[in-house]
């Protein structure tokens, strides 16, 4: 009896002994962990998902990624003392490639946002499965006004254009001058017929019609029998729902027709600075259309974009400088929030006001979109041009409120 009570004596106090020093550890462990803020695994990683061989490589690709590497830098490298990483990949312009990279990112590899997603229909599919797992995506390539509509989610954000602001700005310049009967040569997939049908409505709301379309294959080369059609159906435009080398080699093939110098008008309704600069100003002088950024817009958006010519050896297009405000302000609301966890950074960024060499008084509203102003440009005639990529003159700008739905009028259930 005298052994086994001495037994459990030694065994409670080296049982104490344990527990307190496993205590005094947390205890100094603890405000070093809260001064550096909660971190779900001591660092933050953000992912680049774009086409980086594709019809959409020079609209975001590889320039997406340097731009992301700018912003991380520009902020200093570290959130909340911990290293900022970035990962990226090319999607390929598949929606299950797309979806199973972002599964792997996220289950595997620690991704805490992805951005770019240059394809609506990756956009889409990587939009559900990431928010599915409570992890924030920030797309800035992709068009269709699907994201913050009717396939909204908490934790998708919209924010550098969709197929609503664009036809506001272009399609209403175009028949607001003449151009009421439209023709559709339309991409053949979730982007291009959001597209037509938004631009569609802008065009009947002003009094115009709609008299065909033809759809075509992603990343078709030869566009000759849709042109012809286009040409024999007497429309005064032809709306070119597509982007990309998808949209030059429309507008090129478009030329050798003589199409416009026949009568009938040009509509691209999504065109980047890296397709003006591609078909030159001989051929593009005077194409208008809606973007959301021009590099030399004022003295912090030239600044920023001559340092990005330096390493990407062309000017940014609005989606690239997209992702470089988009990884900034995510960036500063985890900081503000204090930790990556993704409903705390989600509310920061909807409380923020973003302001930077892309966005002027940003919002980021309940259905995720981006609210922010839009410009209406020209193409410039050839001696306009003062150096390389001097290709654009802007005709307006298109305020916010004018180029996004109203949250009031949003399919979203969040926005009710």
């Amino acid at each position: 009896m005298f052994n086994e009570t001495h037994l459990n004596l030694n065994i409670k106090h080296t049982l104490k002994g344990i527990v307190g020093a496993v205590s005094l550890l947390s205890l100094a462990a603890a405000p070093a962990f809260a001064a550096d803020g909660k971190l779900s695994d001591d660092k933050v990683k953000i992912g680049v998902l774009s086409d980086m061989s594709g019809v959409y490589k020079s609209l975001e690709g590889p320039g997406a990624v340097i731009a992301a590497k700018m912003a991380i830098e520009d902020f200093g490298g570290k959130v909340l003392g911990k290293n900022i990483e970035i990962i990226s990949a090319d999607h390929q312009n598949k929606p299950d490639i797309g979806a199973s990279t972002a599964r792997e990112w996220i289950d595997s590899k620690q991704v805490d946002m992805i951005t770019a997603l240059d394809n609506s229909s990756v956009g889409l599919a990587v939009q559900g499965l990431a928010s599915d797992k409570k992890t924030i995506t920030m797309n800035t390539g992709a068009g269709t006004t699907a994201l913050t509509e009717e396939q909204c989610s908490k934790y998708g954000i919209h924010y550098v254009y969709d197929t609503h602001a664009l036809p506001v700005g272009t399609a209403t310049a175009i028949v607001n001058n003449g151009g009421k009967k439209w023709f559709f040569i339309t991409a053949d997939y979730a982007f291009g017929h959001s597209l037509q049908d938004n631009t569609s409505k802008v065009v009947k709301d002003l009094g115009g019609e709609v008299v065909g379309n033809v759809n075509a294959p992603l990343g078709t080369n030869d566009f000759s029998s849709y042109l012809l059609q286009a040409q024999s159906s007497g429309a005064d435009v032809i709306g070119l729902a597509n982007a990309g080398q998808d949209t030059v080699n429309a507008i090129k093939q478009a030329n050798q027709f003589q199409i416009v110098q026949s009568g009938q008008k040009l509509a691209g309704m999504l065109v980047f600075i890296t397709d003006i600069q591609s078909m030159g100003l001989d051929i593009a002088q005077g194409l208008q259309f809606t973007t959301a950024f021009v590099w030399n817009q004022d003295d912090e958006a030239e600044k920023w974009s001559r340092e990005f010519f330096k390493r990407h050896g062309a000017m940014p297009t609005m989606v690239q400088a997209g992702v470089y405000s988009s990884v900034s302000n995510y960036l500063a609301a985890v900081k503000a929030a204090g930790t990556d966890d993704s409903d705390a950074v989600r509310k920061q960024l909807g409380e923020m006001k973003l302001n930077d060499m892309f966005v002027k008084n940003g919002e980021i509203l309940s259905n995720g979109l981006m609210l922010h102003d839009m410009y209406l440009v020209e193409a410039k005639k050839p001696g306009e041009s003062k150096e390389e990529w001097d290709l654009l003159n802007v005709v307006s700008k298109i305020p916010a409120k004018d180029a996004y739905i109203p949250l009031a009028e949003s399919a979203c259930a969040l926005a009710k």
